[in-house]
Protein backbone atom coordinates (compact mmCIF):
# COMPACT_ATOMS: atom_id res chain seq x y z
CA UNK A 1 0.00 0.00 0.00
CA UNK A 2 2.71 2.50 0.51
CA UNK A 3 4.28 2.81 -2.90
CA UNK A 4 0.50 3.83 -4.12
CA UNK A 5 0.41 5.92 -1.32
CA UNK A 6 3.47 7.66 -2.12
CA UNK A 7 3.21 8.14 -5.74
CA UNK A 8 -0.23 10.14 -4.82
CA UNK A 9 1.54 11.97 -2.33
CA UNK A 10 4.43 13.00 -5.10
CA UNK A 11 1.47 13.12 -7.60
CA UNK A 12 -0.49 16.21 -5.62
CA UNK A 13 3.00 17.94 -4.66
CA UNK A 14 3.52 18.41 -8.36
CA UNK A 15 0.56 19.39 -9.22
CA UNK A 16 0.90 21.92 -6.04
CA UNK A 17 4.54 22.97 -7.91
CA UNK A 18 2.82 23.58 -10.94
CA UNK A 19 0.18 25.50 -9.89
CA UNK A 20 2.71 27.70 -7.60
CA UNK A 21 4.52 28.11 -10.96
CA UNK A 22 1.27 28.89 -12.88
CA UNK A 23 0.60 31.49 -10.13
CA UNK A 24 3.87 33.58 -10.40
CA UNK A 25 3.37 36.86 -11.60
CA UNK A 26 5.47 38.78 -13.83
CA UNK A 27 8.23 41.59 -11.85
CA UNK A 28 7.33 44.95 -12.15
CA UNK A 29 8.99 46.69 -14.81
CA UNK A 30 10.70 49.86 -14.88
CA UNK A 31 8.49 52.90 -13.49
CA UNK A 32 7.84 55.36 -15.97
CA UNK A 33 6.74 59.17 -15.59
CA UNK A 34 3.75 60.04 -17.85
CA UNK A 35 2.24 63.49 -18.31
CA UNK A 36 -1.91 63.05 -18.71
CA UNK A 37 -3.66 65.91 -20.76
CA UNK A 38 -7.37 65.58 -20.66
CA UNK A 39 -8.11 66.47 -24.01
CA UNK A 40 -12.17 66.23 -24.08
CA UNK A 41 -15.22 65.49 -21.61
CA UNK A 42 -19.11 65.39 -20.99
CA UNK A 43 -19.41 62.22 -23.29
CA UNK A 44 -21.77 59.45 -21.40
CA UNK A 45 -19.69 56.01 -21.07
CA UNK A 46 -17.51 56.60 -24.00
CA UNK A 47 -16.64 52.96 -24.77
CA UNK A 48 -15.05 52.84 -28.52
CA UNK A 49 -12.09 55.24 -30.24
CA UNK A 50 -10.86 54.94 -33.71
CA UNK A 51 -8.55 57.63 -35.41
CA UNK A 52 -9.87 58.87 -38.82
CA UNK A 53 -6.65 59.58 -41.19
CA UNK A 54 -7.10 63.05 -40.73
CA UNK A 55 -6.29 62.89 -36.64
CA UNK A 56 -9.88 63.66 -35.77
CA UNK A 57 -11.74 60.80 -33.73
CA UNK A 58 -14.59 58.55 -33.84
CA UNK A 59 -15.88 57.83 -30.22
CA UNK A 60 -19.14 55.37 -29.48
CA UNK A 61 -21.12 56.41 -26.37
CA UNK A 62 -22.44 53.62 -24.83
CA UNK A 63 -26.21 54.96 -24.73
CA UNK A 64 -26.24 55.26 -28.89
CA UNK A 65 -24.40 58.38 -29.73
CA UNK A 66 -21.82 58.49 -32.43
CA UNK A 67 -19.43 61.27 -32.74
CA UNK A 68 -16.39 62.99 -34.40
CA UNK A 69 -14.33 64.32 -31.44
CA UNK A 70 -11.76 67.17 -33.02
CA UNK A 71 -7.93 67.31 -31.86
CA UNK A 72 -8.36 69.64 -29.14
CA UNK A 73 -11.02 68.30 -28.20
CA UNK A 74 -14.48 69.50 -29.99
CA UNK A 75 -17.52 67.55 -29.71
CA UNK A 76 -19.81 66.95 -33.01
CA UNK A 77 -23.22 66.69 -32.61
CA UNK A 78 -24.24 63.01 -32.69
CA UNK A 79 -23.53 61.32 -35.90
CA UNK A 80 -27.45 60.74 -37.97
CA UNK A 81 -28.54 56.92 -39.25
CA UNK A 82 -26.66 55.28 -35.59
CA UNK A 83 -28.47 51.61 -35.89
CA UNK A 84 -30.88 51.55 -33.00
CA UNK A 85 -29.65 50.16 -29.96
CA UNK A 86 -30.46 48.59 -26.27
CA UNK A 87 -28.98 50.55 -24.05
CA UNK A 88 -29.10 48.35 -20.21
CA UNK A 89 -26.72 46.86 -17.98
CA UNK A 90 -23.80 46.33 -20.01
CA UNK A 91 -24.94 46.67 -23.82
CA UNK A 92 -25.22 49.73 -25.90
CA UNK A 93 -23.54 51.31 -28.75
CA UNK A 94 -19.69 49.47 -28.08
CA UNK A 95 -17.08 49.44 -30.36
CA UNK A 96 -16.09 51.21 -33.93
CA UNK A 97 -13.53 50.23 -36.55
CA UNK A 98 -12.72 51.65 -39.78
CA UNK A 99 -13.22 49.52 -43.21
CA UNK A 100 -9.70 48.17 -44.53
CA UNK A 101 -10.86 50.00 -47.53
CA UNK A 102 -12.27 53.34 -45.29
CA UNK A 103 -9.86 55.73 -47.74
CA UNK A 104 -12.14 54.85 -51.07
CA UNK A 105 -15.34 53.41 -49.35
CA UNK A 106 -15.85 55.15 -46.52
CA UNK A 107 -17.08 52.54 -44.53
CA UNK A 108 -17.22 51.98 -41.04
CA UNK A 109 -17.79 49.17 -38.73
CA UNK A 110 -19.99 49.01 -35.36
CA UNK A 111 -20.80 46.66 -32.80
CA UNK A 112 -23.61 47.19 -30.20
CA UNK A 113 -26.31 45.72 -28.50
CA UNK A 114 -29.39 44.76 -30.42
CA UNK A 115 -33.11 44.78 -29.38
CA UNK A 116 -34.70 41.60 -30.07
CA UNK A 117 -37.83 40.14 -29.68
CA UNK A 118 -39.49 41.05 -26.23
CA UNK A 119 -36.64 41.86 -23.57
CA UNK A 120 -33.86 39.64 -25.68
CA UNK A 121 -31.37 41.09 -26.65
CA UNK A 122 -27.91 40.23 -28.63
CA UNK A 123 -24.53 41.72 -29.85
CA UNK A 124 -24.38 42.60 -33.77
CA UNK A 125 -22.50 44.47 -35.91
CA UNK A 126 -22.90 46.28 -38.97
CA UNK A 127 -21.01 48.54 -41.00
CA UNK A 128 -22.51 51.84 -42.35
CA UNK A 129 -20.97 54.77 -45.21
CA UNK A 130 -20.04 57.40 -43.00
CA UNK A 131 -20.65 61.00 -44.73
CA UNK A 132 -19.30 64.13 -42.58
CA UNK A 133 -20.19 67.56 -43.08
CA UNK A 134 -20.27 70.68 -40.73
CA UNK A 135 -20.85 69.71 -36.88
CA UNK A 136 -22.07 66.23 -37.59
CA UNK A 137 -22.69 63.60 -40.18
CA UNK A 138 -24.78 60.86 -40.65
CA UNK A 139 -24.29 57.13 -41.70
CA UNK A 140 -25.95 55.82 -44.64
CA UNK A 141 -26.21 52.25 -45.89
CA UNK A 142 -25.96 50.11 -43.04
CA UNK A 143 -26.23 46.29 -43.61
CA UNK A 144 -25.93 44.12 -40.60
CA UNK A 145 -23.14 41.89 -41.08
CA UNK A 146 -23.53 39.71 -37.78
CA UNK A 147 -25.81 38.70 -35.03
CA UNK A 148 -24.93 37.02 -32.26
CA UNK A 149 -27.32 33.56 -31.61
CA UNK A 150 -29.00 32.87 -29.47
CA UNK A 151 -30.97 36.07 -28.17
CA UNK A 152 -30.74 36.42 -24.52
CA UNK A 153 -32.17 38.08 -21.82
CA UNK A 154 -30.88 40.66 -18.96
CA UNK A 155 -27.69 42.89 -19.31
CA UNK A 156 -24.67 41.52 -19.16
CA UNK A 157 -21.27 40.11 -21.14
CA UNK A 158 -22.31 41.19 -24.85
CA UNK A 159 -17.99 41.72 -25.72
CA UNK A 160 -17.44 43.02 -27.92
CA UNK A 161 -14.15 44.44 -29.57
CA UNK A 162 -13.35 44.40 -33.52
CA UNK A 163 -10.13 43.62 -35.13
CA UNK A 164 -9.11 43.31 -38.46
CA UNK A 165 -6.75 40.71 -39.50
CA UNK A 166 -3.63 41.68 -41.98
CA UNK A 167 -5.65 39.47 -44.91
CA UNK A 168 -8.91 41.97 -44.48
CA UNK A 169 -11.05 39.44 -42.31
CA UNK A 170 -12.99 40.70 -39.39
CA UNK A 171 -12.27 39.39 -35.81
CA UNK A 172 -15.57 40.23 -33.46
CA UNK A 173 -15.44 39.39 -29.53
CA UNK A 174 -18.61 38.03 -28.10
CA UNK A 175 -19.22 37.41 -24.75
CA UNK A 176 -21.18 34.78 -22.75
CA UNK A 177 -24.29 37.05 -21.90
CA UNK A 178 -24.15 35.40 -18.48
CA UNK A 179 -24.69 31.45 -20.31
CA UNK A 180 -21.81 30.10 -18.99
CA UNK A 181 -21.96 26.31 -20.23
CA UNK A 182 -22.76 28.39 -23.43
CA UNK A 183 -19.19 28.95 -24.00
CA UNK A 184 -18.04 25.30 -24.69
CA UNK A 185 -21.30 24.45 -27.30
CA UNK A 186 -20.17 24.88 -30.54
CA UNK A 187 -23.81 25.35 -31.85
CA UNK A 188 -24.23 29.21 -30.76
CA UNK A 189 -22.16 32.18 -30.79
CA UNK A 190 -22.18 32.44 -26.94
CA UNK A 191 -18.24 32.74 -25.16
CA UNK A 192 -16.98 32.59 -28.68
CA UNK A 193 -14.12 35.10 -30.85
CA UNK A 194 -15.90 34.51 -34.53
CA UNK A 195 -13.96 35.20 -37.50
CA UNK A 196 -16.12 36.89 -41.35
CA UNK A 197 -15.55 38.89 -44.31
CA UNK A 198 -16.70 42.61 -44.13
CA UNK A 199 -19.74 41.38 -45.95
CA UNK A 200 -20.76 38.84 -43.42
CA UNK A 201 -19.60 36.09 -45.44
CA UNK A 202 -17.76 33.13 -43.34
CA UNK A 203 -13.93 32.41 -44.78
CA UNK A 204 -13.43 29.02 -46.46
CA UNK A 205 -10.97 27.87 -43.82
CA UNK A 206 -12.57 28.96 -40.52
CA UNK A 207 -11.94 25.72 -38.05
CA UNK A 208 -16.14 24.47 -38.21
CA UNK A 209 -17.17 25.68 -41.52
CA UNK A 210 -18.16 22.57 -42.87
CA UNK A 211 -19.92 20.41 -39.44
CA UNK A 212 -23.56 21.34 -39.57
CA UNK A 213 -23.65 21.13 -36.33
CA UNK A 214 -20.98 23.93 -35.29
CA UNK A 215 -21.27 27.40 -35.87
CA UNK A 216 -18.93 27.92 -39.03
CA UNK A 217 -18.41 31.89 -38.00
CA UNK A 218 -16.99 30.56 -34.75
CA UNK A 219 -12.64 31.17 -34.55
CA UNK A 220 -12.26 29.93 -31.19
CA UNK A 221 -14.24 29.06 -27.73
CA UNK A 222 -14.76 28.62 -24.59
CA UNK A 223 -14.52 32.37 -23.67
CA UNK A 224 -16.40 34.41 -20.97
CA UNK A 225 -16.39 38.32 -22.00
CA UNK A 226 -13.77 39.32 -23.86
CA UNK A 227 -13.54 43.50 -23.99
CA UNK A 228 -10.07 43.59 -25.45
CA UNK A 229 -8.59 43.14 -28.62
CA UNK A 230 -5.68 44.19 -31.21
CA UNK A 231 -3.63 42.74 -33.63
CA UNK A 232 0.12 42.11 -33.17
CA UNK A 233 2.14 44.37 -35.45
CA UNK A 234 4.77 41.86 -35.84
CA UNK A 235 3.05 38.00 -36.44
CA UNK A 236 -0.82 39.47 -37.07
CA UNK A 237 -2.22 37.24 -34.50
CA UNK A 238 -5.25 38.35 -32.64
CA UNK A 239 -4.62 39.11 -28.77
CA UNK A 240 -7.89 39.34 -26.67
CA UNK A 241 -7.91 39.76 -22.54
CA UNK A 242 -10.97 38.70 -20.64
CA UNK A 243 -12.98 39.23 -17.38
CA UNK A 244 -12.71 36.84 -14.87
CA UNK A 245 -15.65 36.44 -12.41
CA UNK A 246 -13.54 37.09 -9.02
CA UNK A 247 -10.14 36.31 -10.65
CA UNK A 248 -8.70 35.14 -13.68
CA UNK A 249 -8.77 38.23 -16.29
CA UNK A 250 -7.43 36.07 -19.25
CA UNK A 251 -4.73 37.32 -21.74
CA UNK A 252 -5.16 35.09 -24.95
CA UNK A 253 -3.69 34.71 -28.47
CA UNK A 254 -6.73 32.79 -29.46
CA UNK A 255 -5.85 30.17 -32.33
CA UNK A 256 -7.53 28.52 -34.83
CA UNK A 257 -10.96 26.25 -33.35
CA UNK A 258 -8.99 26.02 -30.06
CA UNK A 259 -10.91 25.75 -26.64
CA UNK A 260 -10.14 28.25 -24.25
CA UNK A 261 -11.80 26.51 -21.14
CA UNK A 262 -14.58 28.66 -19.59
CA UNK A 263 -16.19 27.75 -17.36
CA UNK A 264 -14.25 24.11 -17.02
CA UNK A 265 -10.96 25.93 -16.32
CA UNK A 266 -9.92 29.19 -14.95
CA UNK A 267 -8.42 31.29 -12.13
CA UNK A 268 -11.57 32.66 -10.55
CA UNK A 269 -14.13 32.11 -7.86
CA UNK A 270 -17.74 33.12 -8.36
CA UNK A 271 -18.81 36.34 -7.21
CA UNK A 272 -20.39 34.39 -3.95
CA UNK A 273 -17.16 33.16 -3.23
CA UNK A 274 -18.33 29.55 -4.89
CA UNK A 275 -16.09 27.57 -6.61
CA UNK A 276 -16.67 27.61 -10.58
CA UNK A 277 -13.84 25.52 -12.16
CA UNK A 278 -13.13 21.56 -12.09
CA UNK A 279 -9.69 22.86 -12.48
CA UNK A 280 -7.14 25.03 -13.32
CA UNK A 281 -5.76 22.80 -16.24
CA UNK A 282 -7.48 20.12 -18.33
CA UNK A 283 -6.21 17.91 -21.72
CA UNK A 284 -7.56 19.93 -24.50
CA UNK A 285 -8.21 23.23 -23.20
CA UNK A 286 -5.51 26.24 -23.76
CA UNK A 287 -3.90 28.21 -20.51
CA UNK A 288 -3.83 31.82 -21.06
CA UNK A 289 -1.13 33.68 -21.86
CA UNK A 290 -1.10 35.79 -18.90
CA UNK A 291 -3.52 36.10 -15.72
CA UNK A 292 -5.19 38.50 -12.95
CA UNK A 293 -5.88 37.50 -9.51
CA UNK A 294 -7.58 39.65 -7.89
CA UNK A 295 -9.57 40.58 -11.34
CA UNK A 296 -8.60 44.29 -12.59
CA UNK A 297 -12.05 44.22 -15.16
CA UNK A 298 -10.22 44.58 -18.69
CA UNK A 299 -11.30 46.62 -21.06
CA UNK A 300 -9.30 48.00 -24.09
CA UNK A 301 -5.83 46.75 -25.41
CA UNK A 302 -3.13 48.15 -28.01
CA UNK A 303 0.04 47.49 -28.66
CA UNK A 304 2.58 50.52 -28.66
CA UNK A 305 3.70 50.61 -32.36
CA UNK A 306 4.64 54.80 -31.59
CA UNK A 307 8.08 56.09 -31.38
CA UNK A 308 6.94 58.99 -28.47
CA UNK A 309 7.79 56.21 -25.91
CA UNK A 310 10.98 54.39 -27.70
CA UNK A 311 11.27 51.83 -24.27
CA UNK A 312 7.41 50.56 -24.69
CA UNK A 313 7.95 49.41 -28.45
CA UNK A 314 5.73 46.43 -28.84
CA UNK A 315 4.24 46.35 -25.01
CA UNK A 316 0.44 45.68 -24.59
CA UNK A 317 -1.06 48.41 -22.88
CA UNK A 318 -4.79 46.98 -21.27
CA UNK A 319 -7.32 49.37 -19.68
CA UNK A 320 -8.88 48.17 -16.47
CA UNK A 321 -11.99 48.83 -15.14
CA UNK A 322 -12.60 48.15 -11.69
CA UNK A 323 -8.71 47.81 -11.14
CA UNK A 324 -8.68 52.10 -12.55
CA UNK A 325 -5.53 51.80 -14.24
CA UNK A 326 -3.33 50.84 -17.00
CA UNK A 327 -1.26 48.11 -17.54
CA UNK A 328 1.60 48.11 -19.70
CA UNK A 329 2.39 44.69 -19.75
CA UNK A 330 6.43 43.62 -21.49
CA UNK A 331 6.46 40.33 -23.69
CA UNK A 332 9.48 38.22 -24.95
CA UNK A 333 7.62 36.72 -27.79
CA UNK A 334 3.87 35.28 -26.33
CA UNK A 335 5.38 35.32 -22.81
CA UNK A 336 4.60 38.22 -20.33
CA UNK A 337 8.35 39.41 -18.80
CA UNK A 338 7.24 42.33 -16.68
CA UNK A 339 4.10 44.46 -16.11
CA UNK A 340 3.53 48.41 -15.07
CA UNK A 341 0.51 49.75 -13.77
CA UNK A 342 0.20 53.44 -14.15
CA UNK A 343 -2.43 55.98 -13.85
CA UNK A 344 -3.60 54.02 -10.32
CA UNK A 345 -3.28 57.62 -8.60
CA UNK A 346 -6.36 58.99 -10.81
CA UNK A 347 -8.73 56.40 -10.07
CA UNK A 348 -10.56 56.20 -13.18
CA UNK A 349 -12.47 53.55 -15.53
CA UNK A 350 -10.15 52.61 -18.60
CA UNK A 351 -12.58 51.62 -21.14
CA UNK A 352 -10.33 51.89 -24.27
CA UNK A 353 -6.71 52.10 -25.07
CA UNK A 354 -5.51 53.46 -28.66
CA UNK A 355 -2.14 54.30 -30.29
CA UNK A 356 -2.73 58.09 -31.73
CA UNK A 357 -1.10 58.23 -34.98
CA UNK A 358 1.59 61.07 -33.33
CA UNK A 359 2.40 57.67 -30.89
CA UNK A 360 0.95 59.52 -28.30
CA UNK A 361 -1.36 56.84 -25.99
CA UNK A 362 -5.28 57.78 -25.47
CA UNK A 363 -7.45 56.46 -23.11
CA UNK A 364 -11.04 56.95 -22.98
CA UNK A 365 -12.73 56.49 -19.09
CA UNK A 366 -16.00 54.77 -18.71
CA UNK A 367 -18.29 57.42 -16.72
CA UNK A 368 -21.25 59.29 -17.11
CA UNK A 369 -18.83 62.59 -17.82
CA UNK A 370 -16.37 60.14 -19.60
CA UNK A 371 -13.25 61.82 -20.64
CA UNK A 372 -10.45 61.30 -23.11
CA UNK A 373 -7.39 61.32 -22.00
CA UNK A 374 -3.64 61.51 -23.65
CA UNK A 375 -0.39 59.97 -22.25
CA UNK A 376 2.57 61.53 -22.88
CA UNK A 377 6.43 60.81 -22.06
CA UNK A 378 7.53 63.51 -19.82
CA UNK A 379 11.34 64.67 -21.20
CA UNK A 380 13.94 65.28 -18.77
Amino acid sequence: MRAPIAALIAACLTGLAHAETALTRAPPAAKTEVKVEVVAKGLNHPWGLQFLPDGRMLVTERPGRLRVVTKTGQLSEPIAGVPAVAASGQGGLLDVALAPDFATSSRIVLSYTEPRQGQFTGTAVATARLTLAGNGGRLDAVRIIFQQSPSVGGGLHFGSRLAFAPDGHLFITLGERNQRDGAQDLGNHLGKVVRVKLDGAIPDDNPFGRQSNKRSEIWSYGHRNVQSAAIHPETGKLWTVEHGPRGGDEVNVPEKGKNYGWPVIGYGIDYSGAKIHEATQKQGMEQPVYYWRPSIAPSGAAFYTGALFSAWKGNFLVGALAGQALHRLVLDGEKVVAEEILLKERAERIRDVRIGPEGAIWLLTDDSDGRILRLMPIRN
